[in-house]
């Protein structure tokens, strides 16, 4: 059994425990605080003593540590503790640490370049209930069915590991360690392997703006939290405090690892309106910084997708102008707007959104509020997005909050009926912004999306039972779900039988064809948000927008009422020629619309519909 100290004159060793060509294992760890840092390896209960480095870590380098060991750390003598940058927990959050190889893996993908941004088609999926066996497994098995249905790329809710085995992932407390009741490490490699092999990239959700509660074990090792600022979820992840710089790299090489050791894609940023930061260079964009190094280095386009509840085009502006860089950001406000049009009671956020004008300036200037006063919020909100391009922004009818922050979870299956399910589609779908649909919503899934939870602390899950009761008080239903039964999670499944009955295929089928349509009709596949023209019929509750892109225009017509409302086409083409309309019997529709109509014709709308015409076939 040898050690050896790290050359601290070398590039900086990865923390953790990797192996290097040699087949030592390389063992690094961020304790600023500690006199004395020891690893004890499970196997014969060896205690190595690390050697000090620069910047509060230690480490060594030794043989007495091979791919499959476990392992924990002492510090300071207290009792052991999991490895903060552990790459498994094969026992969960409270287990000892596993020492594995990532850089081991069969890689098939060297031929995949990523797609462009303005390309991606989203699915967000949460894995445990995509699927019966609830593992990246059961993700791989549906990617036909993916390919097929037209998306593009696979939005993954976090699989950091977190307590127990069910949980929506924004508990995860080792960021760096794939969740082992989904496959690991090696399944999720699996899975990506096979996305790229197929066609399809892989957008992964992390959180770095806070940690969950149980098996947190940060804390023990250094400042991994301030005090000066809270987030909804506790305190702050010291992003700009004193010892800042170990925090910071620890963010930044978890980023590393998601895009050089799993060919991720993309990486989805939780809200990042909760990463608190006034240090002269934000994380965010020392993050983007670190991403086109990485891209230069392995030629493939990486892209950052900033969850942001802040109408602040800095975080998406370029570096060069005085911005965090991120590629793009979810825009909740098209989302409320949308619901607030479709009939959704204006209560709590939505209290902000009046329906069809909104919707409309969504369409024309992605943000609602740039500048105008919140009542809701009680302040004026936000800036013009004027300079920004379409595929900065991504837009959705549903999502995974938006279902499942609900009391009970309901999807817009069973809030709305058909038709207008199929309305709301269109809307995403021909938008200048990029798509995305939550899991099931295809093929119009009954099941809910609740919030769920597998903690081992007894009082823990009760104070999640209180919290989850305060937040739905004033509803007079019942009570919410119970996050901690069982029942809770499975009710939770996706029901892929449900393929096999009309109603379903329909739903699926014209989803398949609005994609196919986008993709094809490039006066809709060329994101130019500035060459978007929206008509708010406000009697009738129609909607016109209107693409254009050179001598082909797109129509179209949206209509949130429960009537038949007659419109007359511009009179800009002899013809117009139609591309899709929900209304038709084929979706499940009532009504077939023409598949011409001719110009100055008085075109008759179906309630709650969607249209789209063509000037040119």
């Amino acid at each position: 059994m040898e050690k050896y100290a790290l050359n601290r004159e070398a590039e900086p060793q990865k923390t953790g425990v990797t192996f290097n060509e040699k087949g030592l294992a390389q063992v690094q760890v961020w304790a600023p605080l500690a006199s004395l840092v020891e690893i004890c390896l499970h196997k014969n209960q060896v205690r190595l003593a690390l050697n000090q480095l620069q910047d509060g870590y230690w480490g060594i380098e030794t043989d007495a540590l091979s791919p499959g060991d476990y392992y924990k750390f002492s510090l300071d003598g207290t009792p052991l503790l999991p490895d903060p940058c552990s790459r498994a927990q094969p026992e969960g959050v409270h287990g000892p640490s596993q020492a594995i190889r990532l850089d081991d893996f069969c890689w098939t993908d060297s031929n995949w370049k990523n797609i462009p941004l303005s390309e991606y088609v989203i699915y967000e999926l949460h894995v445990g209930t995509f699927s019966d066996q609830g593992t990246f497994e059961g993700v791989l098995n549906r990617l036909d069915y993916l390919v097929d249905l037209g998306v593009t790329a696979i939005e993954i809710m976090p699989v950091a590991q977190f307590p127990g085995k069910r949980n929506w992932g924004y508990d995860g407390v080792f960021p760096f360690a794939v969740q082992n009741s989904y496959g690991g490490a090696r399944g999720l490699q699996q899975l990506i392997n096979a996305c790229h092999r197929k066609g399809l990239a892989v957008i992964l959700d992390v959180v770095y703006n806070h940690m969950g509660p149980e098996g947190n074990y940060l804390s023990s090792y250094g400042p991994y939290f301030t005090d000066k600022y809270h987030t909804p979820w506790g305190s702050a992840v010291n992003f700009d405090d004193a010892y800042c710089d170990g925090v910071r790299r620890f963010v930044l090489e978890n980023a590393r690892m998601w895009f050089e050791d799993f060919h991720i894609d993309a990486l989805r940023l939780d809200a990042v309106h909760a990463i608190k930061d006034f240090s002269p260079k934000h994380i965010l964009q020392e993050l983007k910084e670190q991403t086109v190094e990485i891209m230069q280095k392995s030629g493939r386009p990486h892209f950052l997708i900033a969850e942001l509840d802040l109408n602040d085009t800095r975080f998406i502006k370029p570096i060069e102008l005085g911005g965090y860089g991120m590629d793009a950001q979810w825009i909740d406000e098209f989302h409320h707007a949308l619901r607030v049009a479709s009939g959704q009671e204006p209560v709590g956020y939505y209290s902000d959104f009046n329906g069809l004008d909104h919707l409309a300036k969504a369409f024309r200037d992605a943000y609602v509020y740039d500048g105008g006063y919140s009542e809701h919020r009680k302040k004026y909100f936000g800036v013009p997005a004027e300079n920004c391009s379409g595929e900065q922004f991504v837009i959705f009818s549903q999502n995974h909050d938006q279902v499942g922050n609900r009391m009970l979870g309901e999807r817009t299956s069973t809030l709305l009926g058909p038709a207008k399910q199929r309305l709301l589609a269109g809307a995403v779908i021909i938008s200048p912004y990029i798509p995305l649909l939550f899991m099931g919503e295809e093929y119009a899934e009954p099941n809910p999306f609740q919030y769920f939870i597998d903690h081992g602390d007894v009082e823990l899950v009760q104070a999640v039972r209180e919290g989850r009761a305060r937040e739905f008080k004033d509803f007079h239903r019942g009570s919410p779900p119970d996050p901690f039964g069982i029942e809770t999670f499975m009710n939770s499944k996706m029901q892929w039988e449900l393929l096999s009955k009309t109603k379903h295929q329909q739903m699926r089928n014209y989803y398949q064809r609005l994609i196919k349509i986008r993709k094809q009709q490039e006066v809709l596949s060329r994101l130019d948000r500035h060459a978007v023209e929206v008509e708010l019929h406000a009697q009738g509750k129609v909607l016109v927008i209107t693409r254009r892109l050179k001598d082909k225009i797109a129509i179209s017509i949206l209509n949130f009422s429960n009537e038949t409302q007659q419109l007359n086409l511009p009179d800009e083409a002899p013809a117009w020629y139609k591309l899709i309309a929900s209304s038709d019997t084929e979706w499940g529709g009532w009504k077939t619309l023409p598949e011409m109509v001719p110009d100055r014709l008085s075109f008759a709308l179906p309630a709650e519909s969607f249209s789209l015409y063509t000037n040119t076939i």
